[in-house]
């Protein structure tokens, strides 16, 4: 395998050239709804849209691809194509690779259906971001073999992205790096991320994970990717560039016609970069997908850059030609010209966060919080700071998230220097958390922000049925008891309901006698907790059971918010029956 990289990247250094001038009329004829004007430059039908997400924002921060294009023969094998030639090689994609996409598009079919994702565009994107995992090169659960790490984002050529993550993911403190077979930066896993092969982790290493966490994403606007408007949104999304959307979408044309499983592994390694900055030259040190050199321990290493010119020896550049002396002695080099130093950004004059005036962070459960979260970004004296990304994270054991289930949201100061984060939609688990907010690019205290859960209320509760209910001694009661549960008029779903046996309307501790309910071991209950109402506020109590005692009883029935109702339980024997005086035998004297 390694032989056969090192033949396609000097095969590479020769066809650079060529390749350069060629690339704009192929991606133009393979992509759909692509031409080149007279300069070769690539233009689409229909004004495709430019992604307004910023770099740290993005799934890859914008960060190399290849540009390898499709093979121009068929995607399916033909008898006369083996297994190992290098078209079906190109053409195919490995099994586990494969697999993760196909179970993607399952997964989100099922829970975004609106989003129509097809598992052929992860595999166009997985194809430009990482050659499908460096030709499948996964473990048997679907984990890279050595990790896949794009160069630092340090500014220098690409976008400048500090880090987010400590290192874990990509082996670097000071900037980030994209990670994965899909090429996500840490600052975007850490919301994007998704568990795709059920182990209970979420790795951007993993091609099941990381495919998942891709298809989430690019659905995570509610686009319809069936609409080529949204379609080009979403990719241009992962990576802000016309040429990245045309070869993805010159990708996704070629898996659409048919594509094959071939053993992981086995499939080919790419050759173009995006960054490759000179003809000839070989991908840059530490780039993406199969280029890792960031030098990342664990991570497999990539190609390093040629240089450009051999580097001087001081030797005469015809090593058969005599040896000479400069005749006059060489001048001193003219220092270079200071850098000027550029000027901050408005990241970099943040000092501090303040709260914007957010109090009484309090909503019902399911319900959205009615206050949404605002923060300030200040200088240190004071001032507003505008065009500054703030990142607001959900923290905590809770469901509760932000419109859209997403646990991170990120939004640009105003120029007040407020952000406003989305609405703050409660989960049914209830108790307190917090949100946090912090400056994306910069290291200052975050903002916290409590926020509480209560449970879900009713005002009043009504029986469906019967008020009074009887049953003889030893007996069971025919009926069950079913009521419903409101609102302010309105169904009051999902609420809980206490019922209790209780000794009387003016004493409310639980009756040590008379009906009862019955637990899983047929034992005597007479409290039960933990029933909720359902979606069209009604809830019908277990079977209720008396023992021998007579008597008249209560059953009470309450609901947070208020709601209360007594139902009336006679367990009594049965009225002896009438006697029919037709039938009585006569007792008058005979005459």
């Amino acid at each position: 395998m390694a032989a056969h990289f090192d033949r396609r990247l000097r095969k590479a250094a020769v066809t650079t050239t060529v390749a350069a001038v060629a690339v704009a009329a192929l991606s133009a004829s393979q992509a759909p709804d692509v031409t080149a004007d007279g300069n070769g430059r690539q233009t689409t039908a229909d004004n495709m849209p430019t992604s307004d997400t910023p770099p740290e924002e993005s799934a890859t921060g914008n960060s190399p691809y290849y540009t390898d294009l499709p093979p121009l023969n068929s995607p399916n094998p033909s008898p006369t194509t083996g297994p190992s030639s290098p078209g079906s090689s190109e053409a195919g994609i490995p099994a586990t690779v494969l697999d993760a996409y196909k179970k993607a598009e399952s997964e989100l079919r099922r829970a975004k259906p609106g989003c129509n994702l097809p598992w052929q565009l992860l595999a166009a994107i997985g194809k430009v971001e990482s050659g499908q995992a460096r030709g499948g090169r996964v473990d048997a659960n679907g984990t890279t073999i050595g990790r896949i790490i794009g160069p630092q984002l340090d500014g220098n050529g690409f976008a400048l992205i500090k880090d987010t993550d400590n290192g874990v993911y990509d082996g670097n403190s000071s900037y980030d790096n994209a990670v994965g077979p899909m090429q996500f930066i840490p600052s975007t896993w850490a919301w994007a991320g998704r568990d795709g092969n059920g182990d209970g982790k979420e790795d951007p290493n993993n091609v099941y994970d990381a495919a998942l966490a891709a298809g989430h994403y690019l659905c995570r606007f509610d686009w319809d990717l069936s609409d080529q408007g949204d379609l080009n949104r979403a990719i241009l999304s992962y990576n802000n560039s016309q040429d990245y959307l045309n070869t993805v979408l010159s990708w996704l044309e070629h898996y659409r016609k048919g594509t094959h499983e071939i053993p992981d592994g086995t499939g080919s390694l790419p050759v173009g970069r995006s960054d490759d900055t000179a003809a000839g030259a070989d991908p840059s040190p530490g780039g993406a997908g199969a280029s890792t050199g960031s030098r990342t321990p664990g991570a497999t290493p990539g190609p390093t850059r040629s240089p450009s010119k051999p580097p001087s020896s001081g030797k005469p550049t015809d090593p058969g030609g005599p040896s000479t002396s400069p005749s006059t002695p060489p001048k001193d080099p003219t220092p270079p010209a200071e850098t000027p130093t550029p000027p901050p950004t408005p990241t970099d004059t943040v000092h501090h966060l303040e709260n914007a005036g957010t109090t009484g962070l309090t909503a019902i459960a399911g319900d959205t919080f009615a206050k949404k979260i605002s923060t300030r970004a200040e200088t240190k004296a004071g001032e507003a700071v505008g065009k500054v990304r703030i990142r607001f994270t959900v923290v905590g054991d809770t469901d509760a998230a932000f419109t859209g289930g997403y646990k991170v949201a990120a939004v640009t100061t105003n120029a007040s220097g407020v952000a406003v984060a989305p609405a703050l939609v409660a989960g049914e688990q209830t108790g307190g958390f917090t949100v946090r907010a912090t400056v994306i690019g910069r290291t200052v205290p975050g903002l916290d922000y409590k926020a509480t859960v209560t449970e879900r209320v009713a005002d009043a509760l009504a029986s469906t049925g019967e008020t009074e209910l009887t049953c003889t001694p030893g007996g069971e009661f025919a009926d069950p008891v079913q009521v419903k549960a409101t609102l302010k008029g309105a169904v009051a779903d999902q609420v809980a309901v206490t019922a209790t046996l209780i000794k009387s309307k003016d004493d409310p501790t639980e009756n040590d006698k008379g009906p009862y309910f019955k637990d899983a071991d047929g034992k005597a209950v007479r409290t039960l907790t933990g029933r909720k109402t359902d979606a069209n506020g009604l809830l019908e109590l277990p079977k209720l059971f008396a023992d021998d005692a007579e008597g008249t009883y209560v059953l009470r029935l309450t609901t947070p918010g208020g709601g209360r109702l007594d139902i009336t339980l006679k367990v009594a024997k049965a009225a002896e029956p009438t006697p029919d005086p037709s039938t009585e035998p006569s007792t008058a004297p005979e005459a």
